[in-house]
């Protein structure tokens, strides 16, 4: 070969072999990153965990006790709730509170036959002597929000219930609650939720125990280690001044709680959450329903956000409160994180990066800061909730972690919307007064185009995991199947073919009202 060909040859291996590299360390930097992110916000929550554990014993008493009970408005915002709405009423006109201290506001943005059974639901409580008003409006203007502040303007009470339509209060919610606003400082107060139809499927206890998760460890360690905590925008009371000196309900992001809480925090109300009083709802059956309530709460969190976290950053703060709220207002972006981790796997499955080494330098420390500390979390989670049975109840955590993982797609791109000011509409999740295992459906939550995304991620893995069986790579085998069946799951339950198909579902058109 001429020596000029073979110069040629070389230089073109050269600059083959230097672009492979390059290729590489690009991938491999981001890959890195991603995984910090990942580990980042798992170690956030061995914080989370440690402050609940320093401060579980804590006693939330109020300091004293009202010796005039005060007035207090019931607000109920609903939105076609037709299956639930009445028991929703039935349990307020329930409650144990002096009658003429009580005021119920039915908020009734509805368009269909539920507008009817509210009208005549409202008329048979009034004449039982119940100060209970019915308003509602032709438009939807601010949704829940400005449903919430259309109330306001009206209400008598000094203290207000906010309790959605599938929410069912036990009787002695206000006078176990109520006491606590004697301390002046305090704007809200958050009671947790149960669930009633936790058994109803699998995907009812996967949300069960991300929900108590939330509800018990999130909120009890930020709110008894003096750290800002969110109202989850129901099974709640709130002190109107305090509305009022925040702001009052805006509808600039679809997560009108999260917002005015933190207003609130910021201009130096106190919250106060008490894990010992449960206020039981209902959890979505469909998994349609399911991803648009995630979509709506992940969106809402990111341009809330966007939103307030300048403010936060400004204020007089200590380091530790920033910090939290930092880590609580980012924490979704966990998702972008694990969606463009799925893309990144590829270069992985049989590469040389495989094997010990990388095992060692970068799996078995990415397992122990996120895999792990989810899997550390919800098993204490479930502990402490269910202390006779929680070891049977661990087989339920892959499934959490796999629903997690298939949730990416759908919740990854509620944050890229927020992030490019994508508007849309709040999206109010059906409820079908699912209690034990039947239910009563008439509206179908319907699928959306990302199915096929997360089918073709499904079969992506599909790929991988097949990869790594032939290439012998069984330390990366069980995170590619958790991926595989978190993208199946959640694809084949979107389509009805896991969990009950719409198609199955009585056919109802919806009655409007047109007056």
């Amino acid at each position: 070969m001429p020596q000029s060909l073979q110069q040629i040859c070389r230089a073109t291996y050269v600059f083959e072999y230097m672009e492979i590299s390059a290729g590489h360390l690009i991938w491999g930097i981001c890959y890195v990153l991603v995984l910090l992110g990942l580990s980042a916000y798992g170690l956030q929550r061995y914080s989370i965990l440690y402050l609940y554990l320093r401060h579980r014993k804590d006693r939330i008493e109020p300091a004293r006790k009202f010796e005039k009970l005060p007035v207090i408005t019931v607000q109920l915002p609903v939105y076609n709730e037709i299956h639930v709405a009445g028991r929703l009423l039935d349990a307020v006109a329930a409650l144990d509170y002096p009658r003429h201290l009580l005021e119920v506001q039915v908020l009734d943005d509805s368009t269909d036959a539920t507008t009817e059974l509210l009208r005549e639901k409202v008329l048979e409580l009034q004449k039982t002597g119940l100060d209970v008003q019915f308003l509602h409006r032709q438009h939807r203007e601010g949704f829940k929000a400005g449903a919430l502040e259309y109330g306001l303007l009206q209400s008598r009470g000094e203290f207000l219930l906010i309790l959605d339509a599938d929410f069912v209060p036990s009787p002695d919610l206000l006078l176990s609650t109520v006491h606590h606003f004697t301390d002046e400082n305090v704007g809200m107060i958050q009671t947790r939720w149960g669930h009633l139809n936790r058994d109803a499927s699998l995907l009812t206890k996967v949300q069960s125990i991300l929900l108590d998760g939330h509800l018990l460890l999130e909120q009890t360690a930020r709110s008894r280690s003096g750290r800002f905590f969110n109202f989850n925008g129901t099974a709640g009371l709130w002190r109107k001044e305090a509305i009022r000196d925040a702001g009052g309900w805006e509808h600039d992001t679809l997560t009108e709680d999260l917002d005015l809480s933190y207003r609130a925090q910021l201009a130096g109300w106190r919250f106060v959450f008490l894990k010992e009083v449960v206020t039981p709802a209902e959890l979505p059956a469909e998994m349609n329903a399911f991803k648009s309530q995630q979509h709506r709460w992940t969106k809402g969190s990111i341009q809330t956000c966007k939103k307030v976290l300048p403010r936060i950053w400004k204020a007089k703060l200590p380091w530790h409160i920033k910090l939290e709220a930092t880590a609580h207002l980012t924490a979704n972006f966990v998702y972008l994180l694990l969606g463009v981790l799925c893309l990144l796997l590829h270069p992985s499955v049989g590469s040389p990066m495989q094997g010990f080494v990388h095992s060692i330098v970068l799996a078995l420390p990415i397992f122990g800061a996120a895999t792990l500390s989810s899997l550390i979390f919800y098993t204490f989670t479930l502990r402490e909730l269910y202390p006779a049975t929680w070891i049977r109840e661990m087989v339920i955590l892959p499934a959490l972690l796999a629903v997690g993982i298939g949730l990416s797609i759908n919740n990854s791109r509620a944050v890229l919307e927020a992030l490019a000011n994508y508007k849309t509409a709040f999206n109010r999740t059906p409820k079908y007064g699912f209690i034990g295992k039947a239910a009563a459906r008439r509206y179908c939550s319907t699928g959306s185009v990302f199915i096929a995304v997360e089918l073709a991620f499904a079969t992506l893995f599909s790929w991988f995991v097949l990869v790594a069986v032939m290439n012998a790579q069984w330390l990366s085998l069980p995170f590619l199947v958790l991926f595989l069946s978190g993208f199946l799951f959640v694809a084949l339950s979107s389509l009805g073919i896991l969990l009950p198909a719409r198609q199955s579902m009585p056919k109802v058109e919806p009655e409007f009202i047109t007056t």
